[in-house]
């Protein structure tokens, strides 16, 4: 099964990267599920939790605030001026 390629980068570093099956992120259009396959988009965050869901179900918070998530060909990324794990 194809996963997902994620990273979670602030201002002044990387917060978390890895594969996942999920993302789950809140955006100024409200909530979004992200899974491998996803049509490239870009997205304002809100302030809030980004979820990933690990290969295995394991799951990792962080909180990120004034930034973007970006999905292109199973790759998401979270940039965003301050985050940090949960």
């Amino acid at each position: 099964m194809a996963s997902l390629n994620v990273s979670v980068v602030s201002a002044d570093q990387q917060v978390w990267s890895g594969e996942a099956a999920m993302v789950v992120a809140r955006t100024v259009e409200g909530e979004i599920g992200i899974l491998p396959g996803h049509e490239p988009m870009l997205a304002i965050l809100a302030g809030g939790e980004v979820r990933v869901t690990l290969p295995g179900g394991e799951k990792i918070t962080a909180s990120a605030e004034d930034g973007f998530l970006s999905v292109q060909a199973n790759a998401v990324q979270v940039v965003a001026s301050r985050a940090q794990l949960v």
